[in-house]
Order: structure tokens, then C-alpha cells, then sequence
């Protein structure tokens, strides 16, 4: 009896020692499946942001290319932008999406770019508070049919 009584004191004793074993690996776990769920749903909301931007900054940069000098193109043929008219389209038009952005104009292109951050869902429990995003679109000059 005492070799069946020390297997059963030695079997309880190790099941005590096993005890906070399970409850640790469970944290870990839990916590890597949290910050995975978390990279997946805000990369997700980063890449949406994102195709908004360039959205954006595609129809602010054909906007300004669509303002000619028309006295130019009357006079001389020349196809080239009117600066001030094209820069003033283009940065409307990212005013009315009330986003950041800067807009260049050469004589025959406007480039915009639109920098824009987009806060995080889960990813904020790891330090992550937003993600930044940037797109940056030319365009040229429309000629004129």
C-alpha cells in the first residue's frame, strides 16, 4: 500500500506542478492570434485608405491638366498649362476630400501628393496608434480634340 500511495502523492504533486503551464501557453497564443488578427484588419484598413488617397490624387491631377492656356493654344498651337489655374483645380480638389496634399505644376504636368494617416483598431494594443499613408499622381496636359 505505501508504493501505491507515494505513485499517487507523487502523480498529484506533479499535477500540481503543471498547473500554471497551460494558462501561459494560452496567453501567449491568445495574444499572437490577437496582434495576427490585428495586423490583418488594419493592413486591410491601410490598403483602403490608401486606394482612397490615390483616388484622390488621381482626380485632383487630372483637374488641373484640364486647365490649358487657352491663349497659348490659340495663338501658337502649344499645348502648356495655365499655372495658376491648374494648381488652383488640383488643391480644390483635395480640399473638398479634406485630405493633406501639395500640388506641383510644370508647363505640361500637375503632380499631387496626398499624405494621410489612418488610425488602428487593434493594432493600438501593440504601440501601433496609425498607419501612414502617401500616393503621390501625375498628369499631363488634356489635348485638346
Amino acid at each position: 500500500m505505501n508504493t501505491s500511495s507515494a505513485r499517487r502523492r507523487a502523480r498529484r504533486s506533479a499535477q500540481r506542478a503543471d498547473r500554471g503551464a497551460v494558462t501561459a501557453f494560452t496567453v501567449v497564443w491568445l495574444v499572437a492570434a490577437l496582434l495576427l488578427g490585428g495586423l490583418v484588419l488594419d493592413a486591410g484598413l491601410a490598403v483602403s485608405t490608401k486606394v482612397n488617397a490615390r483616388s484622390v490624387a488621381n482626380a485632383a491631377a487630372r483637374a488641373g491638366a484640364r486647365e490649358l492656356d487657352v491663349a497659348a493654344l490659340r495663338t501658337t498651337g502649344v499645348v502648356r498649362l495655365d499655372p495658376a489655374k491648374a494648381r488652383t483645380a488640383a488643391a480644390s480638389w483635395i480640399a473638398r476630400a479634406g485630405l493633406p496634399g501639395t500640388v506641383t505644376v510644370t508647363a505640361t504636368t500637375v503632380t499631387v501628393s496626398v499624405t494621410t494617416s489612418r488610425p488602428t483598431q487593434l493594432l493600438g494594443l501593440a504601440g501601433i496608434g496609425s498607419i501612414a499613408v502617401h500616393s503621390t499622381v501625375t498628369a499631363d496636359a488634356i489635348v485638346p480634340n
